[in-house]
């Protein structure tokens, strides 16, 4: 007696289609996530010229400073990072969090801190 899967599993592939078509519709939600997240249809109004390279201006200074090093550490902001002082984007983390060179050393500042610095 041969087996195959519809005997198996029942009837005639309606299973194997209705599980297809669940991954399908699972594949086609998280590229339009990722179309989202990376400027595609729907792009993020939040942070609306940052890439990497771009410079920033800190428009609000963080209580906690974190470090962008292998190992990272937190240091309280007592003055090292204040409105107004200059950086370039190194690199994105998650949750709107970017690695910031500034003069004082590379940092992780989420992107509420800061804006992109208008060149004229």
């Amino acid at each position: 007696m041969a087996l195959s899967i519809s005997s198996i599993f029942g009837g005639g592939g309606g299973a194997a289609k209705s599980l297809k078509k669940k991954n399908k519709s699972i594949l086609e939600r998280q590229q339009m996530k990722v179309k989202s997240e990376f400027g595609g249809e729907k792009s993020s109004p939040k942070t609306p010229k940052l890439e990497i390279g771009s410079p920033i201006i800190v428009i609000e200074a963080p209580q906690v400073l974190k470090t962008a090093a292998s190992i990272p550490c937190l240091r309280p902001n007592s003055g090292l990072l204040k409105p107004g002082d200059v950086g370039r984007i190194i690199s994105r983390k998650p949750k709107d969090v970017w690695a910031v060179r500034l003069s004082i050393g590379t940092y992780l500042i989420d992107a509420k801190y800061f804006k992109p610095l208008e060149i004229d």
